[in-house]
């Protein structure tokens, strides 16, 4: 399925390519508006980033936390410094590992966060601000030649962005 996504500035100038849309012949269950008084992108089915960006920290979590432990432990037992000079040194070693996996934890956070808001969530982080700041997408999804003509159709209205998209096969 190819999708084409037109990013117009205001509801009038969408209505008006919707109904372009349809005297061009296209279907109406392919073509569709988000905005205000439209769908929003949750409804739509547009990724949300934080979604990403939680699942991306939690992948890294898992390795991250058990490596900071380790490296966390050898490193006190390396180097032999009493945090707590009460404790035996078993002990010194044990809270070393607990330091070193909450490091791990916040680099999961930080670096799994960031990672899965700017790469996992593709183009939908901007489309997700510009419907934020009151604009309107027009999506359009058929065929290379349905693309091809609701384009055309599209240029008309100047859109402030218009970008085609392929899903991948198998996906």
């Amino acid at each position: 399925m190819n999708y084409l996504i037109a990013v117009l500035t205001d509801r009038t100038q969408a209505e008006a390519a919707y109904s372009a849309l349809e005297k061009e012949g296209l279907p109406n269950d392919g073509i569709n508006i988000l905005g205000e008084g439209y769908q929003s992108a949750d409804e739509y089915g547009l990724i949300d980033p934080n979604t990403e960006a939680r699942k991306e920290i939690k992948r890294e979590l898992y390795w991250l936390l058990g490596f900071g432990f380790v490296a966390g432990y050898a490193f006190n037992w390396l180097t032999a410094i009493d945090i707590l000079p009460a404790i035996p040194p078993v002990g010194n070693h044990i809270i070393g590992g607990i330091f070193g996996a909450a490091a791990g934890g916040l680099g999961a956070y930080f670096s799994g966060g960031v990672a899965g808001l700017t790469i996992g969530s593709g183009d939908a982080l901007p489309y997700r601000n510009r419907l934020n700041a009151g604009k309107y997408l027009v999506i359009v999804q058929g065929t290379g030649e349905l693309i091809d003509r609701a384009t055309r159709v599209l240029r008309q209205f100047e859109p402030e962005n218009i970008q085609g998209y392929n899903e991948p096969i198998g996906a």
